[in-house]
């Protein structure tokens, strides 16, 4: 697997973000959710062979600071809209999971220059959604048992540092209840991909969200959690790199 080197991009003056860049061809924006920018690290592997991807870690992780004024999505947003300008890409696809699929959704919304040409959101929160909960960890997981020799490193979930920051972020709620009637302003093609077993948001849930667009997908991947890019990786592919040919292409 591809482990990209870090960078910091002033985006505005006095602020630098911290990213991950490689690969050539179609730009692709990639926004992690909780547990970090490791946790897309199959996915950023997958897609450098063939586009360029730009994959940032949120101020407040990865020992990263956040600023005082970066105290919800819309100002998350903003800065990644900033980046996009900075780096004057056009024709962008970003894919969003879990809560970087929220900052993904208003991103899309706040793109006055129209830059954005695409969006992809995995087990994505983000929109009130009636009858739906969003079942918010309440930290990070307790030890468990340590991997056997040669044997895949145990699944992480957030640290406290990035509960901190995705609790500045989000809010208590961890939801917008203005965002689900937005989405009808959005015309590019838009992807969701679901995890069939995620329990953090369901499948329902996911359902609603794609309904909201109008050019919206929705597509389950079966014997997966909230996390389908690590615990189905060729599945979120077999779907992904259709959608991403037919639309570039057109």
């Amino acid at each position: 697997m591809t482990l990209l080197s870090p960078r910091t991009v002033q985006v505005r003056p006095g602020f630098d973000l911290e990213l991950r860049e490689a690969g050539q061809g179609s730009p692709v924006l990639v926004l992690h959710g909780g547990p970090g920018p490791d946790a897309v690290a199959p996915l950023i592997d997958h897609l450098t062979t063939h586009r360029r991807v730009v994959a940032p870690t949120h101020p407040g992780w990865d020992g990263t600071d956040r600023p005082a004024d970066l105290d919800g999505v819309p100002a998350l947003a903003a800065v990644y809209v900033d980046l996009l300008a900075h780096l004057r890409l056009t024709d962008v696809t970003v894919i969003g999971t879990s809560f970087g699929g929220w900052v993904a959704t208003q991103t899309v919304l706040d793109d006055h220059e129209s830059r954005i040409s695409r969006l992809v959101l995995i087990d994505a929160v983000g929109p009130v959604v009636p009858r739906q909960q969003i079942t918010v960890p309440a930290g990070p997981p307790a030890p468990g048992p340590a991997s056997p020799a040669g044997g895949p490193a145990p699944r992480r979930g957030p640290s406290a540092q990035s509960m901190a920051a995705l609790r500045a972020y989000a809010g208590p709620d961890m939801a917008d209840p203005g965002l689900l009637p937005r989405l009808a302003t959005v015309t590019r093609p838009v992807l969701v991909l679901w995890g069939g077993n995620d329990t953090v948001v369901t499948p329902d849930f996911g359902r609603a969200y794609a309904s909201a667009f109008p050019h919206g997908r929705f597509e389950l991947i079966p014997d997966a959690g909230h996390q389908p890019i690590r615990e189905q990786p060729e599945a979120v592919f077999s779907l992904l790199d259709p959608f991403l040919t037919a639309t570039e292409a057109r």
